[in-house]
């Protein structure tokens, strides 16, 4: 911020976290400032209140900072009519009751009429652009917000409203406000701008990753090699000294879990894990894995080593993960693979990870909410391999390129990082006066962001 300049003159606001405001800022009591109307929920059994054309928005709806969209592109069914009250445009909108509240306070400002569900909040301001500087106080000051208007010990994330009311709010003057929300606007902009090149260019890397990988395990890693028609349409060429089998021929066993719910002990570290488990090549025992007694692992144990690759064939389908010794229990989810000496586990689970594999299962799965792929689809998906030593190489240049990317996508994640710490920070630091923007001007805002990594 030591490009900006500060203010002239400070007093004291009486807010401990606030600290000093600008001499000429007023601050008083929310509840003085705005005033609050509640969401609800309009009866499900009377159909006159539903399909209407007023946007009924809930916290899922709290995407971007104006709710100006069309009710095609609302959550939840708009409404025409209903016990909740309609709010004309202009209204500050808050999440006030959601598990979003441990780490965040979505706001947002309404663009087009809208009635609130029973989690939301709308604060109207009766002057001009507080809305507008209380959404911008509000998002730079998230974590302070959050300590100020929670019940402490409170069981269920909600903010409080005798605590929001009550909370006390700077006020700039009206020519303030208006080249503070100027300036938020501009600068936000352009760092949000930023953000956005960063995030595609992390999607640009994961599919570049992806190509590569894919290329590997589908077509080698010599560019000279010859080529022949694997006679699998989604398969396409393959090198010519490489064969070509259906994967049955190339593994022991091929089966699925559990196909009923185990019984549950804690404490024994046997997981029960389905699909869902199966993250990044590995085995992933989350706060959400359940543990299960020794007599349901020896009941239901299934005879897993190095060779073993597992593969999610329920809901999402395609995830893999490689077998590493885990005391575990499958459920019907997570179909495991052992493959023969000619097949190294770690080529097959790149092998599933492919572009060409992925179309595979998408020609094959079954169902239309809930995907399911079944045990024979996966028995007779043809894989290309070529002799172990060109696996291992494979295998080894995946490894390679899977790290160079991983390099990559965490340099832009932690500019995003940075560039999100300095857009609250100058928000931060405009919206309490710490900054004095009053003689800012667009044409003079040139400069990049600066972030490095």
């Amino acid at each position: 911020m030591s490009r900006y300049k500060a203010y002239p003159e400070y007093k004291d606001s009486g807010v401990e976290w606030l600290g000093e405001i600008p001499f000429q800022w007023e601050i008083s009591p929310l509840k003085y400032l705005a005033t609050f109307t509640g969401g609800g929920t309009p009866s499900k059994e009377n159909p006159d209140f539903w399909d209407g054309n007023i946007p009924w928005v809930s916290p899922k709806d709290m995407k971007t900072p104006r709710i100006s969209t069309t009710i095609d592109n609302i959550t939840d069914s708009a409404i025409r009519q209903s016990s909740t009250n309609l709010l004309e445009k202009g209204a500050l909108l808050m999440v006030v009751r959601s598990g979003i509240l441990q780490h965040s306070i979505p706001v947002a400002i309404n663009d087009v009429p809208i009635s609130l569900n029973q989690d939301m909040k709308a604060l109207r301001f009766s002057a001009p652009l507080l809305s507008e500087y209380a959404f911008y106080f509000v998002e730079g000051n998230q974590s302070r917000l959050l300590l100020e208007w929670s019940k402490e010990g409170a069981t269920v994330e909600s903010i409080e409203h005798e605590f929001l009311a009550n909370t006390f709010f700077p006020c700039p003057p009206l020519s303030e406000r208006t080249a503070i929300i100027a300036f938020l606007d501009h600068e936000t902009a352009k760092i949000d701008a930023l953000i956005e090149k960063q995030q595609r260019l992390i999607e640009l890397l994961k599919e570049k990753r992806q190509a590569v990988i894919s290329h590997a395990v589908t077509k080698g890693l010599n560019p000279n090699a010859e080529m022949k028609d694997s006679g699998v349409e989604w398969l396409g060429e393959v090198p010519a000294h490489w064969n070509t089998s259906k994967l049955l021929n190339l593994t022991s066993r091929i089966g699925d879990g559990l196909h009923a719910a185990p019984e549950y002990q804690d404490g024994t570290g046997i997981y029960f894990i389905n699909g869902n488990n199966l993250v990044d090549g590995q085995i992933f025992i989350g706060t959400t894995a359940k543990e299960v007694p020794v007599f349901e692992y020896e009941k239901n144990y299934i005879f897993l080593n190095s060779s073993s690759v597992l593969l999610s064939i329920n809901g999402t389908v395609g995830n893999v993960a490689l077998f590493n010794g885990e005391k575990i229990v499958l459920g019907k989810s997570s179909a495991y693979i052992n493959c023969f000496e000619a097949l190294r586990a770690e080529y097959l689970m790149i092998f599933l990870q492919s572009d060409n594999s992925r179309r595979y299962f998408e020609q094959e799965v079954t169902g239309t909410t809930i995907f399911n792929l079944s045990l024979n689809s996966i028995r007779k998906i043809r894989v290309s391999i070529p002799s172990i030593s060109e696996q291992n190489e494979i295998v080894c240049f995946c490894k390679r390129q899977k790290e160079k990317y991983a390099k990559l996508v965490q340099k832009a994640e932690c500019a995003i990082e940075l560039m999100r710490e300095r857009r609250t920070a100058l928000i931060s630091a405009a919206v309490t006066g710490k900054i004095d923007v009053r003689d800012w001007q667009p044409a003079a805002a040139q400069e990049a962001v600066d972030i490095g990594c």
